[in-house]
């Protein structure tokens, strides 16, 4: 199903039969993603008193109890009640409908290569995504046809990391993470397992600046931008080109600071 959809200045064609997934599967046989020392996401059948849970042990249905954990098991969207004391349900945060994205393939650089940096110092051999790439990308894929006509403004900006040659992942200075949030990105997708260092004393420092948290503040009410999400841990196909696209967040309706999301791509153009 094709639709003309308005955004901002103009109009864009967008087919909502194809949309394009960016997420990991949750495997319950142990083979999948497993971050920050997390146990495995595992499955097992519901057993009561004469029901096995399971068809193959017997049992009229299959019916099952899931354990995971979202930030650590797969592609999952949090909010920034993953830094407060106040509780803050994520599902209740992604924006239903489509949003305006961009897509850009960000080569991380050597920590030694770069001004840019994060609290704590980043360590010999991490490897950052920085502003100066962003900007680079972003005048290379999104000053061209929709952006030019002022007919697209996004609201959502996903990175895809290239050239992952080491063990440990890269993640967003504080300079990158300072430029989404002046170019007015309210939800950001990435396939890194955090968009801060894993080991980063606790500042999340990244988190903390898209978010507009304080440093050191827990306080939900001291957030300037508590309606933002980043989506980590997603899949993002190679074959996929830069530019611009419709997101689509999809969630459960799971209480939680974080909760294992779909989103979805769909492509667009000019009506």
């Amino acid at each position: 199903m094709k639709a003309v959809i308005q955004l901002h200045r103009g109009e864009v064609m967008v087919d909502l039969s194809r949309p394009i997934s960016l997420s990991l599967p949750v495997d319950f046989s142990g083979g999948g993603p497993r971050h920050f020392g997390a146990p495995a996401a595992a499955s097992q059948p519901f057993v009561a008193p004469g029901f096995s849970g399971a068809v193959t042990a017997g049992a009229s249905c299959n019916c099952a109890t899931i354990t995971l954990t979202p930030h650590c098991n797969g592609t999952h969207t949090e909010c920034v009640g993953h830094l407060t004391r106040e509780p803050l349900d994520a599902h209740g945060v992604i924006p239903p409908g489509l949003l305006p994205t961009l897509l850009l393939s960000i080569e991380p650089v050597e920590a030694s290569m770069t001004r840019e940096g994060t609290e704590p110092a980043p360590r010999s051999g991490d490897r950052l995504i920085t502003s100066q790439a962003i900007e680079r990308g972003w005048l290379l894929n999104g000053e061209v046809e929709f952006r030019a006509s002022e007919a697209f403004e996004p609201r959502a900006l996903i990175i895809r990391s290239v050239a992952q040659t080491s063990e440990l992942a890269p993640y967003l200075t504080r300079e990158a993470a300072a430029l989404l949030v002046e170019r007015g990105i309210e939800h950001l997708v990435v396939d890194l397992p955090s968009i801060d260092r894993a080991q980063d004393e606790g500042r999340l420092t990244a988190h903390r600046i898209f978010f507009g948290l304080p440093s050191g503040s827990h306080r939900l009410a001291e957030a300037t931008r508590p309606r933002s999400t980043i989506t980590e841990l997603a899949h993002i196909p190679e074959g996929l080109a830069d530019g611009w696209y419709l997101l689509e967040l999809q969630a459960p309706a799971l209480a939680g600071d974080a909760v294992p999301s779909r989103p979805l791509l769909y492509s667009l153009q000019t009506s």
